[in-house]
């Protein structure tokens, strides 16, 4: 194959025909003129995100899954309290079943203070039984229109360190400055909008532009039960179509389903290097148990397959060809497939790759390879509680 050849290739992805190809199927978003910045851990974007929350100036947009009344929660909230006092609009979405063991003494001093709070899905019979199983698992934080917070970090104590204990869980966060930043406050005002909040007079039928503050380009993919079809399981199986020499993945609920398995199969018999990075201890054992069902056919396929020891892993993250990255809220499972709202932001910008790429490599250093032989040589309750709970994978 001529070097010419070899090169175009391996930017399949970069090409117009995909991007085109890419957008219309998973009704991504793509803006240039973006800046991102990667947080390698929670210890890191907590940080960054209470410090642009204490120069916040005009408003604040938050939308959280998680907020727990620790350490980390009482700081988030003194940061709001702090903003709402100097004038900043400041409106916070989270989550019901997320937030089911906060206080709700948290939230009313947030709203005695001058924060807009809003469940998202409180317990009601009006959308039916089954919207019950609805959860809003985004993780983001809009700062003054221009600058974004998001990744898979809720906001609780064990999501702030830096990953190398089981107190202080493995994470990954991002921030963009913008034009991209638009499209995900927008995103946030159809879900306070959808739960019955009031949007504010300027946002209807309006567009706000964000200048530019870099050169990556960024696309944005949001999904939900409202959906037909699942646009964040789309966009991952059309990324990993794309792969021309690598797939790098690290996520910590593993439930992929037959096609996303389909995917990484051909992927591998294309010749493309696939490495999974999983979780050695999970805060839901089920869920690992049902992920380790689907390691025997990709480890005959010649898939790598690691998990990392020393902390809970949390991060959610693909890296194609060290170039492509995705890094959101969504997990490789059926219910973010289905059953969740969910954001991810896809990076495609070679610096930013190779950032991912070494992070990736620190975390490989740190986790154990699963071989072929030794999982074949698992007990057999081990075996049986797999086939008994992978029909509830739809679910966990």
């Amino acid at each position: 194959m001529s070097l010419l050849r070899r090169k175009r290739k391996y930017h399949i992805f970069r090409t117009p025909r995909f991007s085109r190809f890419f957008k219309r199927n998973t009704d991504a978003v793509s803006f240039k003129g973006n800046r991102v910045v990667l947080f390698r851990n929670g210890g890191e974007f907590f940080l960054a995100l209470f410090r642009a929350l204490g120069e916040a100036a005009r408003n604040v947009c938050l939308e959280f899954y998680i907020i727990k009344d620790d350490r980390v929660g009482r700081e988030f909230a003194d940061c709001l309290l702090a903003a709402a006092e100097r004038g900043v609009e400041v409106t916070l979405l989270y989550d019901y079943f997320g937030c089911i063991d906060t206080p709700n003494s948290y939230f009313r001093r947030l709203e005695k203070g001058g924060v807009s709070c809003l469940p998202f899905n409180p317990p009601t019979f009006k959308r039916g039984i089954h919207w019950l199983d609805k959860r809003d698992h985004r993780k983001m934080a809009i700062i003054d229109g221009e600058r974004a917070f998001l990744g898979g970090l809720n906001i609780a104590e064990e999501y702030a360190g830096f990953g190398e204990c089981l107190y202080k869980w493995r994470d990954v966060g991002i921030m963009i400055d913008g034009p991209a930043v638009e499209e995900l406050r927008g995103l946030f005002w159809d879900s306070w909008q959808r739960e019955g909040g009031m949007v504010p007079v300027e946002w209807r039928n309006s567009i706000h532009p964000v200048p530019e503050a870099g050169g990556d380009e960024v696309m944005i993919v949001s999904g939900g039960p409202h959906h037909n079809r699942s646009f964040i399981r789309g966009s991952f199986r059309m990324a990993i179509a794309g792969a021309s020499a690598s797939i790098k993945v690290m996520n910590p609920y593993f439930v992929p389903g037959p096609r996303i398995v389909r995917s990484l199969l051909r992927a591998v018999g294309r010749g493309v290097r696939v490495q999974l990075v999983l979780p050695a201890i999970s805060d839901v054992p089920l869920v690992r148990l049902v992920s380790r069902g689907f390691y025997a056919p990709l480890l005959k396929a010649g898939i790598e397959i690691f998990e990392r020891e020393g902390t809970m892993l949390h991060a959610k993250v693909m890296l194609i060809d060290d170039y492509w990255v995705t890094i959101g809220s969504a997990n490789l499972d059926l219910r973010s497939f289905h059953r969740n709202y969910e954001v991810n932001v896809i990076v495609d910008s070679h610096d930013f790759g190779s950032q991912v790429a070494d992070m990736f490599a620190a975390d490989l250093a740190k986790s154990r390879r699963v071989t072929l032989d030794e999982h074949e040589r698992r007990g057999w309750l081990e075996r049986l509680l797999e086939r008994l709970l992978t029909p509830l994978s739809r679910f966990l």
